[in-house]
Formats: structure tokens, sequence, C-alpha cells
């Protein structure tokens, strides 16, 4: 199996080569009082449903129990994040229906990569809103933010204290559409490692522009098993460190994660970790063109022809492409304390810089 899930760690190298300051730990919870995620589905919270149109039924019955944004039957890792917090589930950036900025906001949208691409999302299924877009965005919002909470009452009770932006935790969570863009455009493994360099210079670049912006804490995520790319960082090395002497950079390997639920699936109780959960047809119940939450009119009343499995908690994969809220909360659990970051800090301490 490993020959299938090849490592994906060119992201990860990034940042533990380049960014972690070395540190030594206070055990003191950093009390945030706000999250601001960028990233892709993995993370989306309702970002390109707001924009694009809701991710349909049967996604979000489990939790939610009615669609919720995301593209998954309940929660995912950055709502269980949230929830260890003690913070409220964030809220998409471009969502303007029923939004609480209060605690912070989602600029991830489903489908976004780190590069820009030349393509619209029709043409690929990729999101016009890229990691240089959400950051646009966010820049947007802390600026307007406190203009308007100046203005006074009702305007103060959904939107974030200037003191928040310094103090939150800032969470990445993209990087894994970048690869497999290329292989749709009929790419290479070589051509598309040929830009990896390109790929990790912009997001490199994003974490600076934040760090300019206030941000200090940072909680990193690298890409999850694709199964297509074996690419180690050996030539790519910046010096993103010396420009950022207060920030606290904490890359989480997910990658090691979520190839171990997948590669144990029976042992840790799961079953058919590569069928997807919500589908229709196929080998492993997927079907590009009958995704999940499909409708067919039927002898003139329409049905669901896509959906869910009958125990999703039972299950990994939730619609060929996303995880279960079953699985997300697997991956959570073992990514909390730590044991999976470098340095080996529990998120709850995430704030916390070595001294040299």
């Amino acid at each position: 199996m490993e020959s299938y899930y090849l490592r994906l760690h060119w992201l990860g190298v990034l940042i533990s080569v380049t960014l972690l300051p070395s540190t030594i730990f206070s055990s003191t919870s950093c009390n945030f009082p706000a999250i601001f995620n960028f990233g892709d589905s993995n993370s989306d919270t309702g970002g390109l449903s707001a924009a694009f149109g809701q991710a349909p039924p049967p996604n979000g019955e489990t939790h939610f129990h009615t669609p919720a944004g995301r593209y998954s039957d309940g929660r995912l890792v950055i709502d269980f994040i949230a929830e260890s917090l003690g913070l409220p589930y964030l809220s998409a950036y471009l969502d303007s229906v029923g939004s609480n900025f209060t605690h912070g906001a989602n600029f991830a949208t489903a489908g976004s990569t780190i590069r820009p691409q030349n393509t619209t999302i029709s043409q690929s299924g990729v999101s016009p809103i890229s990691l240089d877009v959400q950051f646009v965005q966010f820049s947007d919002f802390h600026r307007r933010s406190q203009t308007i909470r100046k203005q006074g009452g009702i305007f103060q009770l959904f939107l974030p204290e200037e003191i928040d932006f310094s103090r939150a935790l800032y969470t990445f969570d993209i990087g894994q559409n970048d690869l497999t863009a290329g292989y749709k455009l009929n790419m290479s493994t070589e051509q598309v490692k040929a830009y990896v360099p390109d790929v990790l210079g912009q997001f490199s670049n994003i974490i600076k522009y934040v760090y300019a912006q206030g941000g200090r804490s940072f909680w990193i995520h690298n890409t999850g098993p694709v199964g297509c790319l074996a690419y180690v960082l050996d030539r790519f090395l910046v010096t993103a460190a010396q420009d950022l002497p207060l920030a606290s950079i904490t890359y989480v390997d997910v990658y090691s994660v979520k190839y171990s639920i997948i590669s144990q699936a029976k042992k840790l109780g799961f079953e058919n970790p590569f069928i997807a959960c919500c589908g229709h047809g196929g080998k492993y119940n997927y079907n590009r063109f009958i995704k999940c939450g499909r409708k067919k009119i039927v002898n003139g009343k329409e049905i669901l022809i896509a959906k869910s499995c009958k125990y999703p908690s039972a299950r990994i994969n939730w619609d060929g492409t996303h995880f279960t809220e079953a699985a997300n909360k697997w991956i959570f659990d073992k990514i909390v304390d730590g044991s999976f970051s470098d340095p080996p800090v529990p998120l709850e301490e995430a704030c916390h810089k070595m001294d040299h």
C-alpha cells in the first residue's frame, strides 16, 4: 500500500526546515480568542457553498442533520479544533447569512489551490479563490472589521477586536489541489515536480504576509495521501525564520495520520477504506459525473441516486474525495496533543515560542 500512497512531504519539509524557531515550551494554555483559517475542502465550512451553491444533502447528515457547507457527513478537523479551544465553529467569510465573526473567520473554499490556476471552476472544479485571494480577503476583513466596529452598536457584536488578530491561531490546510491540478492537465510527474518550488514560494510568501498583519501563532497541516507523487524537498530552502523572529509555527504531519487510518482501517474499526460512503456506481461507489447528492427525475419524480451508506460512522471515505466525520474526529484526536507536530507542541499551547 505504501507504493499506492506515496509520501507528500514537500510542504511539510518547507515549514519544518525553514520556518520553525527552536523553542522551549511553556505548559500554559494559549487561550486563543479566535481562529483564522486558510485552505481547501479539508477545512471549508461553507465558502464554496456560499459562492456557488450549497453542498447538497446528504452532506451534513450526521452532525448538523442538514447541509452545512461542508463536503462531509458532519464535522471537519477544523471544527474539532474550534471545539477543543472552546470556540464556536468558524463562519465562512463568503457567507453573508447568519455569520458571526467574533471568534475568527474561515477563508477556505473547496477546490482552492496555493497557486492561482488558469482555468474556471466549471472546467476543472478548481476554486478561483486561491490562497492569494484568501489573503486579500483576510487583509480586507482585518481592516474593515475595525472600521465598522468603531461605528458601535450592533456592529460590535459580530466582529473581532483588534487585539484578537495578534492573539489568534492561524491555521492552514491547503496544497493538495496544486498537485492534482497538474495531473488533470495531463502533466507528467516530472512537470508537476518542476512547479512545486513555485508553489512553496507562494505559500511561504502568504505566511509572511499574515505575519506582517500581526499573525504570530501558525498551525500548518501538510498534504494528505493522494497516491500520485513522491517528492522530498532538498534543494529549495528559504530563510523565512530570519524574517519571522516572533512567530511560533507548528507543522502538523497529517499525512502520516491519514495514511495510518487508511492502511489500518479494519484494525481501527472502519470498513471499506477505499469505497465512498456517498456516491453511485463503479468499483469504489464513485462516478465523477454522479457525485454525492445527485438527483434524477424518474417517472416525473425527483429521487436521490447518489446517496449515503447506512453507517457513515463505519467509513473513512465520504464521497470519493473527502473524509467522513468519524475519520476527521479520529485524525483530530491523533494530532491535538502534538504527537505528530514539529515541534511536538499540543494545539492549546501552539502560541509558545522557543528561546534560542
